[in-house]
């Protein structure tokens, strides 16, 4: 083989070589625009059963756990074109939600902007739901609907189902 073939053929052995090796490690620049999150940020913890009294207002208390490294705008945030955490049951469910009291939020201040004050709930959470249940066993898909942040960005205000069986005697 001539000198100059065996340098060409060398080049190209090295460079699907190379290419090869670096597929591996090729980072797609959509990467950046991705959320943090791959799960809920905000996931129902229980109680995944009640019993009630038919037709009476009945406490329940809902826990939720947000996340470690983000936070969620608490149901009073420090602005309104800021999306508060809201809890509700869809009509038709068999079960109304008569009221819900939300925990006092923590303040918050962003890294990026000292005078920024946010009102926010991080960690465990719970509301305490009084709902008013008809006679019967009622799967009920409650809503929790909130918008995560981290110490940079906010995602998208998404909506978590809470799964409730009330028992109503």
């Amino acid at each position: 083989m001539a000198p100059m073939k065996k340098h060409v053929f060398a080049a190209i052995a090295v460079f699907a070589f190379g290419a090869w090796a670096a597929q591996g490690q090729v980072v797609s620049s959509n990467t950046q625009n991705r959320p943090i999150v791959k799960t809920d940020a905000v996931q129902y913890l229980f109680p995944a059963q009640v019993s009630v009294l038919a037709g009476r207002p009945t406490a329940v208390t809902l826990h939720f756990l947000i996340k470690q490294g983000l936070h969620i705008n608490s149901h009073t945030p420090s602005d309104e074109y800021l999306i508060p955490t809201a809890f509700s049951i869809p009509d038709g469910a068999g079960v109304r939600l008569d009221a819900a009291t939300y925990p006092s939020g923590t303040t918050f201040t962003l890294p990026v902007d000292p005078t920024v004050k946010l009102n926010v709930y991080t960690g465990e959470f719970v509301i305490q739901a009084r709902i008013v249940a008809a006679a019967g066993n009622h799967l009920v898909q409650g809503k929790l609907r909130y918008q995560a942040c981290d110490n940079n960005a906010c995602m998208p205000p998404t909506t978590i189902t809470v799964p409730i069986d009330v028992i109503a005697k």
